[in-house]
Order: C-alpha cells, then structure tokens, then sequence
C-alpha cells in the first residue's frame, strides 16, 4: 500500500502541475511565463492543503485514544505527500527562475532562490527527512492522533495561495483579497499555533494531567521537536499580520485622499 502511495503521489503532484501550466498557456496566452508557471505552483500547494487537512480531520476525529489508536491513513498520507514536498522545492525555484527574466539556470541564479526562499526549503527538507522517518519508522504505532493533527496544519495552505495568486493577478486592492486575507490570519493562528496548545490539553485531558503540567510528563524530544515546528510557524504569523496591517493602513489611507 505504502509503494502504491508514492506512486500516486510522484504522478499526481507534478502531473497537477504541468496539466495546470499547459492548460493556463491555452487559456491565457498574454500571460508571461512567470505567471503561469507561479499559479500552477499555487494551485498545487492549495490541492495538497485541502488534501492533507481533509486526512488530518479524519484521523483526529477517529482516533478515541491519542497514544494507541491508529489509522492507515497517516503512513498512507505521509508517503503520498513526500512527493510533493520534494517536487514543490523545483516548482519553487523554477517559479522564481522565471520571475528573474533569467535566460539559462545557473549556480547563481540557485544561490538567489535558497537566500531569498532559504526557510521554506529548509521546512520541506525537514519535512522529508525528520518528520517522514519519524512518523513512519521511529514512533512504534505510537500517536497516530498528533501526527493527523500535524497534517490539519495545511489547513491556511488554500488560502495562501488563493491570496499569491490574487496578487499576482493585481487584485490585491479588492474585497476578495482582503477577505481571503482574514481568513487566512484566522486559519492560521488556529491551526499552526492553536494546534500545539490543543494536543497538550488532549492528552492531559485523556491521563488527567493540567494543561500547564503536560509538558513535564513528555519526553524531551517531544517537547523540543514541537518547539522546532512551532517557532516558524510563529514567525510566519508575525510577518502575515505585519503584512495584513500595511493592506488595511494602504486601504486607509485611499479612502482619506
């Protein structure tokens, strides 16, 4: 099942892509090469967020017993997402490559692309090889529950790229924007900040531990490798606030004059 899965996912992901690159070149043949190829990269990140959240749901809500209970959809998932983890680095570079106006690929045109995107590589490379081993290999069939819970934090991923492609279609001084922009901030406070708290508290809830004591009933690397995921998602949000703030003080600022 686990090799069936990879298949799937070496097929669909980078077949959403260049079905999606094609069909945008026929559809809109004025588009420059860099739009074309940045919205098929978003509408490949928005496929796999609804697919990962709608897994994640399912597992959270089946499993009664967060340590014991197991689901086949979390090895299932993980080995289906792994392609697109690895496929949507290359999809990025060549996203940026084509916003450069670069004429050919070289070492300095890849040097630009890891400065300027250095974090979201190195969140899928970790993705790939600690996060993947770990929920496949090194959890024994142990917390299948918080591994669905993980996956629910793809949940903002839709609307994410709705909003990159709003801007890069210059829409980004509509309602649709701004609204798409709320629920982004919401859906990702809830789900890539909130979620933390939430499975502390579950599982004090299911042994009967408060929420503030949780911490020191869990092995260390629990607690470490939580704190590593959650330290860019915190930072991420800063920067989605920050940005939200200069669209409403920009909005503002139009209505005045």
């Amino acid at each position: 099942m686990l090799l069936s899965a990879l298949a799937c996912g070496v097929v669909v992901f980078p077949g959403l892509f260049f079905s999606s690159r094609a069909v945008l070149r026929r559809l809109f043949p004025n588009w420059s090469e860099a739009d074309v190829v940045s919205i098929s990269e978003r509408v490949v990140s928005a496929v796999h967020g609804s697919l990962a959240t709608a897994a994640g749901a399912i597992v959270v809500l089946s499993c009664q017993d967060v340590m014991n209970d197991n689901h086949w959809l979390v090895n299932t998932f993980v080995v289906f997402g792994a392609p697109y983890m690895a496929f949507d680095i290359y999809s990025m570079y060549l996203s940026h490559f084509h916003s450069q106006n670069s004429s050919r690929h070289s070492l300095q045109t890849l040097k630009a692309f890891l400065h300027k995107d250095w974090m979201l590589v190195l969140h899928h490379v970790t993705l790939l090889t600690v996060f993947m081993p770990v929920a496949l290999f090194l959890r024994r069939g142990l917390g299948d529950f918080f591994i669905g819970c993980f996956f629910t934090t793809e949940f903002s991923s839709p609307f994410i790229a709705i909003g990159k492609i709003l801007i890069q279609r210059r829409l980004d001084d509509t309602w649709l924007h701004r609204l798409n922009g709320l629920v982004v901030l919401l859906t990702f406070f809830t789900c890539r900040i909130l979620i933390f708290p939430f499975m502390y508290w579950t599982y004090g809830r299911q042994f009967g531990i408060p929420l503030n004591k949780v911490p020191f009933h869990l092995p260390l690397h629990c607690n470490l490798g939580n704190a590593v995921i959650l330290a860019p998602q915190v930072y991420w949000f800063i920067l989605l606030v920050k940005k939200a703030k200069r669209l409403y003080l920009r909005g503002k600022k139009g209505k005045e004059t």
